[in-house]
């Protein structure tokens, strides 16, 4: 006889052909619409699931876990990032937790040169000139922005998505330079171009662009805090595609108001969806609803990442994307 097949909850809509094999594959519970789930929907989803499927704008903590109860066993998540979810928590309750790591890297990356360009080459402020009927022809004073060629791109964690922003930067002419918790090896350094910093205070103040790329931990908190961010030449600008929680984003606001920093591009904020009305008043930022990874195709890809690890567990595997606690 047949085993019954896993009851699967999904919070949030997912791509046609995804939710599609989940329905073949799964007793799977799709979510009718694309509204986060409140916290006790969330409370249920869990109590009645084999395997939750949530996404980044599910908090998943330790009171949910212990209120979800005893039959949850998989919470596989849509999506790389998991400091939504308390991993440590769930571990303790004997519950797995997968995620889709590497499968938005180069979406990400195309994101951050594209923040890059548009904050060193003023592209929106451009923009917003055409819309509004402001242009008045072409000056050789106007709307002066940055060469990149030759400039140094410091990238906080070289990890997947850092290392193809280094493929990228090296395109464009930028000196790579990187600091990481660890050193990588010397033949990926040497493969991209990259100059590695032990200490991190020395690359900020010697860099002309800063890029973001490591997960929120407790560690990297406002890694760039106001003493950091302070010691960045005034011309220098930060590019954030990571997560909000890595810039003190007060003290980002004050630097980029007084001229202390020339710009910044954020596709993240410390609010979740609240960004500062601060920021968005300032014409020397760039600000983007959080899309560095929104393309069709890698959508589908993280879904069928997601499968593969509901499916091999399901089959009395480990996932091939469990995720264990760490640190950065």
């Amino acid at each position: 006889m047949q085993s019954q097949r896993l009851s699967v909850v999904v919070t949030r809509r997912l791509p046609d052909r995804i939710e599609t094999r989940l329905g073949e594959l799964f007793n799977a519970e799709l979510s009718a619409d694309d509204q986060p789930m409140g916290r006790r929907a969330l409370i249920r989803a869990g109590q009645q699931a084999d395997v939750l499927v949530p996404t980044i704008t599910d908090r998943i903590d330790a009171e949910i876990l212990d209120e979800m109860g005893d039959r949850l066993k998989l919470i596989a998540n849509y999506g790389a990032g998991v400091d939504h979810i308390d991993v440590q928590a769930a571990r303790q309750r004997g519950i797995i937790v997968s995620n889709t790591p590497g499968v938005s890297a180069a979406d990400t990356a195309d994101m951050t040169m594209a923040l890059i360009l548009a904050v060193g080459r003023r592209i929106p402020e451009g923009m917003a000139m055409m819309q509004e009927g402001a242009w008045g022809g072409w000056s050789p004073s106007a709307l002066l922005g940055a060469r990149l060629s030759g400039k140094k791109l410091g990238i906080l964690g070289l990890g997947r998505v850092g290392q193809e922003v280094a493929r990228r930067a090296a395109a464009f002419g930028l000196e790579v330079h990187y600091h990481n918790r660890r050193r990588l090896r010397a033949e990926t350094e040497t493969e991209l171009g990259a100059t590695y910093w032990e200490s991190l205070d020395q690359m900020v103040a010697r860099m002309d662009v800063m890029s973001l790329h490591c997960p929120h931990t407790p560690s990297t908190f406002h890694l760039m805090n106001a003493r950091r961010l302070k010691l960045m030449k005034k011309e220098a600008f930060i590019i954030n595609t990571s997560r909000g929680e890595v810039i003190d984003e007060n003290a980002l606001t004050r630097m980029l108001r007084t001229g202390d920093l020339s710009g910044a591009g954020l596709d993240v904020y410390e609010q979740d969806n609240g960004v500062n009305p601060r920021l968005r008043a300032l014409s020397n930022v760039v600000l983007l609803p959080h899309m560095a990874s929104a393309t069709r195709e890698g959508r589908v890809e993280m879904g069928e990442r997601v499968i593969i690890n509901v499916k091999v567990f399901e089959d009395g595997h480990r996932p091939p994307d469990q995720v264990l606690p760490y640190d950065f």
